[in-house]
């Protein structure tokens, strides 16, 4: 599989990461199927497995971390997880919660340190200076070897970028969510490249609707179907939703490829995307995934979809 650098960084990670969202949730992915995914996914030459504290309420890291060194070799694994969203009601990216979640998350995987710690969320009561110094210390003391942030709008991963620079700890990555459904999330793309921040995009295919699954109703064994799940798919069950997802289906027949290879390459090969985060639920989702790391799309396809994501 193709390794990419992050951004300006020397971090080198797979053009497709596994994502863990589901790991450990009900219904979702037990400790049987999370190792069917990884290892297949490492002997694929997938390095970038990404998870965070929220997922699963931790039973995501504690999975991993039962998978990491006995099944899979942890330096085979670029570890990427997420700080700030474990508290309610909101956010808290406050040096303190920062800090006592990365060393809960460290407690849960197993491990001393992660190769990508990332802020998870925007909170407007603490100073960006404070969440650039705790990352800061996190790097610095070694638990973590790079810093970015995820989930934030243009504006506020400028504002951190800015202020990380500013503190002498850079951040190198941006996780956003992108896909040919999610074009309200392009302001976060040039604040990354203007700050030379590599983009790990989640959810590339628009939370599984770009797979072509819900076009005529909603399987009983899917996402959209999940107690914990369907409101995150709910957004993109739509007319307009499935009218792209007809489009994508249609470019992929034309191709002799499925849709979410179709779908997956174009979030793949987008510009300033260092990795595409897949969040495969079986071996066999996987498989189909890793079938788009041969796909490459025709300009005049990529034109189409590219403006069917700009809405």
């Amino acid at each position: 599989m193709e390794q990419r650098t992050v951004g300006r960084s020397g971090l080198r990670v797979s053009a497709l990461g596994l994502g863990t969202m589901g790991w450990g949730s009900d219904g979702v992915t037990d400790a049987h199927e999370a190792r069917d995914l990884l290892v297949p996914f490492v002997e694929a030459g997938g390095t970038l497995v990404d998870t965070a504290d929220v997922y699963g309420g931790g039973a995501a890291e504690e999975l991993l971390g039962e998978l990491l060194g006995d099944v899979v070799p942890r330096e085979d694994v670029v570890l990427v997880t997420k700080s700030g969203r474990a508290r309610r009601p909101g956010p808290d990216t406050s040096a303190r919660a920062l800090l006592a979640g990365l060393d809960a998350s460290l407690a849960r995987l197993g491990t001393d340190h992660v190769d990508l710690w990332m802020v998870h969320a925007w909170d407007p009561g603490t100073p960006a200076e404070e969440v650039a110094a705790a990352l800061g210390r996190a790097v610095a003391t070694g638990r973590a070897r790079y810093a970015g942030a995820g989930d934030h709008s243009g504006w506020q991963l400028a504002t951190a970028a800015a202020a990380a620079r500013g503190a002498g700890q850079p951040l190198v990555a941006a996780g956003t969510e992108l896909s040919v459904l999610a074009g309200d999330h392009a302001d976060v793309l040039p604040a990354a490249a203007h700050h030379g921040l590599g983009v790990l995009a989640w959810a590339p295919l628009g939370r599984g609707v770009l797979t072509g699954k819900y076009r005529t109703s909603t399987p009983s064994d899917s996402r959209g179907a999940s107690e914990h799940l369907a409101a995150w798919v709910q957004p993109y069950l739509g007319t307009g939703p499935r009218r792209v997802a007809q489009a994508v289906a249609t470019a992929a027949d034309g191709l002799g490829a499925a849709p979410l290879e179709v779908a997956l390459a174009w979030v793949r090969d987008h510009p300033g995307v260092s990795s595409a985060v897949v969040g495969a639920r079986t071996p066999g989702q996987l498989l189909g995934s890793l079938a788009a790391a041969e796909l490459e799309l025709p300009a005049e396809i990529r034109a189409v979809l590219d403006e069917l994501s700009a809405g």
